[in-house]
């Protein structure tokens, strides 16, 4: 398999993560491809139709090439819930994306808010920092940042309530690691990177701590954010 992937993306590295929590790195070549909502790369979009990375490409040249190649071979996934769920059927250890249960939807709402905290981590530095001063919106920043600040103290509330702090979720019990610890983890871990929004940790001794744990974690050791943005 090949991941088409991006040093300082929140959402590239969630995958990288995965598969390394899933005993799956060594199977996946990693290839950094330079993207931006403003520049367009050719090979990302040959692949997927939004031109953003993760993408996942499934089979080997070998099999692609042959006369008629299975689906697996030629389809790309996209994007990174997407291939998350792909590779949690590729190894043979427990799931990572809970099957039934309460599990299931307590590991999929900590997806969400964490894909929806990367989602508006992302918007708010284009309204501080990336676009020219004299587009931003003040009032849409602000409001942004009220999502941001909202979902921390959530975060603060919920992780503690439905025991993935006590459960660890990330320091050396394997057993409670899901979907949603790793895309919490690596969306916070990107917005310290990027200095957006206010620092979580501050006044929130339970979140601080569950990402303090989860960040000691050998997956995300092999995976640090890197580089900036080329428009």
């Amino acid at each position: 398999m090949k991941l088409l992937y991006q040093t300082h993306s929140p959402y590239a590295r969630k995958v990288l993560v995965f598969a390394h929590e899933a005993g799956l790195a060594a199977d996946i070549q990693v290839v950094h491809q330079e993207t931006s909502p403003i520049r367009a790369n050719a090979e990302v979009y040959a692949q997927n139709p939004l031109g953003k990375v993760p993408v996942l490409l499934r089979g080997d040249a070998d099999q692609a090439d042959q006369a008629d190649p299975s689906p697996e071979a030629t389809s790309a996934l996209f994007d990174s819930n997407v291939i998350c769920e792909y590779l949690d059927t590729r190894h043979q250890g427990r799931p990572l994306i809970p099957r039934e249960g309460e599990a299931r939807w307590q590991a999929l709402r900590i997806q969400a808010v964490a894909s929806g905290l990367a989602d508006v981590g992302i918007a708010v530095r284009w309204e501080t920092t990336r676009r020219p001063e004299t587009l931003r919106y003040p009032e849409l920043s602000a409001n942004l940042s009220r999502k941001l600040v909202e979902s921390f103290d959530w975060l603060e509330r919920e992780l503690d309530d439905n025991n993935d702090n006590n459960n660890n979720g990330g320091g050396g019990d394997d057993s409670a690691v899901h979907v949603g610890h790793i895309a919490l983890a690596t969306t916070l871990s990107w917005l310290l990177f990027r200095g957006v929004g206010e620092d979580f940790r501050q006044g929130r001794p339970r979140l601080a701590a569950w990402f303090e744990r989860f960040e000691s974690r050998p997956s995300m050791k092999a995976t640090p954010l890197s580089g900036e943005t080329h428009d």
